[in-house]
């Protein structure tokens, strides 16, 4: 973290004192402010909350391109049961104004993230649109806060990773009652080759599919998991690693049964690691003349990162990645997702809406 981000993050830290934690309260309906409801993850975290009764606003970005302007009946609507309002959330007044409004809530939800991984959005987004949420949350009547964070985080070699660590321990050290959630790989970001595999072509893997493992988990698994934060003190005032249920797979096998499904022979094409050491470097070097190469070059980081790094958690003992510390959950596997996708054609299924 450079030093203004350093600054910024002890400025932060005087104006939130630590304070003792509110005790959990009995379970029941509570008003939720949610952020990043429109992701899949958030959409489905969403769908949970209103299932199990809570009254849920949603804080949704402000359409980048929108086809005309908003108008102000539309800056606050009801959609999927659940009120939404379009807030910028690096901009602290629009929070304040347009998005608490004075209002109060019991519990703040976040599955935000930001879109590129790439510096400025990073801090953007993933440090300071948190931060500006916590602050006025905190004078709002919310005791608790549950993040989706990655569980990615435990080794931070990239800037998101940096910037999701930053604001977790600002959350802990804020005195309110905090859920942090590391989810092992969602099944979207490993349901890619599917339509490759389709098209006959053969599926690509990171040196012989082996390097990397990971326990994926469905997105309506995570939702239940993510909204059962709210009743079950046990994943109070903690961080939370979990992982879908079954045994870590890697690329290859998530190959094979994928050609599996498809009922046609294995055809693996094997990508060198370092060709990826090799675009990295390219890109960094151009990345000193040009913003946009620098951002690249961060792609190309985060793509060698998930390549060369299993979804586990990390054994602080051994230093390597262990399946058998990751916590499960849930009922779906990334094979039954994989057959629905090969069953029902391009499209995900959308099983997470009641």
């Amino acid at each position: 973290m450079d030093q203004a981000m350093i600054t910024r993050s002890a400025c932060m830290n005087s104006s939130l004192p630590a304070a003792p934690r509110p005790t959990p309260r009995a379970a029941g309906p509570r008003r939720i402010l949610l952020l990043g409801a429109t992701g899949t993850i958030g959409r489905a975290t969403l769908w949970e909350l209103i299932r199990r009764g809570h009254s849920v606003v949603c804080f949704d970005r402000p359409p980048s391109k929108p086809e005309k302007p908003v108008a102000s009946n539309d800056a606050c609507r009801i959609q999927d049961g659940a009120l939404r309002r379009f807030i910028d959330v690096t901009d602290t007044e629009c929070v304040t104004q347009e998005g608490f409004r004075g209002e109060r809530f019991d519990v703040l939800v976040s599955c935000m993230a930001s879109r590129t991984g790439t510096p400025k959005d990073a801090w953007d987004v993933d440090y300071q649109g948190h931060v500006n949420a916590l602050a006025i949350a905190r004078c709002t009547g919310v005791t608790h806060f549950v993040l989706l964070s990655a569980i990615c985080v435990q080794k931070p070699m990239l800037t998101f990773q940096r910037a999701k660590l930053a604001f977790e321990k600002l959350l802990i050290e804020s005195g309110l009652r905090y859920s942090i959630v590391r989810p092992t790989a969602f099944f979207k970001s490993l349901s890619g080759q599917v339509e490759r595999v389709r098209r006959g072509k053969p599926y690509l893997v990171f040196g012989d599919g082996t390097i990397t493992a990971c326990k994926p988990i469905g997105d309506q698994d995570l939702a239940v998991y993510i909204a059962g934060c709210l009743e079950d003190a046990g994943r109070q005032n903690c961080i939370l690693p979990i992982g879908g249920p079954g045994h870590a797979i890697t690329p290859l096998q998530q190959a094979e049964a994928l050609f599996a499904l498809f009922k046609r022979p294995i055809r693996i094409r094997r990508v060198p690691i370092g060709l990826l050491d090799g675009i990295v470097g390219g890109l960094d070097g151009l990345g000193r003349w040009s913003p946009s190469m620098a951002d690249k070059a961060e792609y190309a980081r985060i793509g060698r990162y998930y390549a060369t790094e299993s979804m586990l958690v990390l054994n602080p003992k051994t230093g390597r990645y262990d399946p058998q510390l990751t916590p499960s959950t849930g009922t779906e596997t990334l094979f039954e997702h994989y057959a629905r996708l090969v069953q029902g054609g391009a499209e995900v299924m959308d099983r997470a809406r009641p």
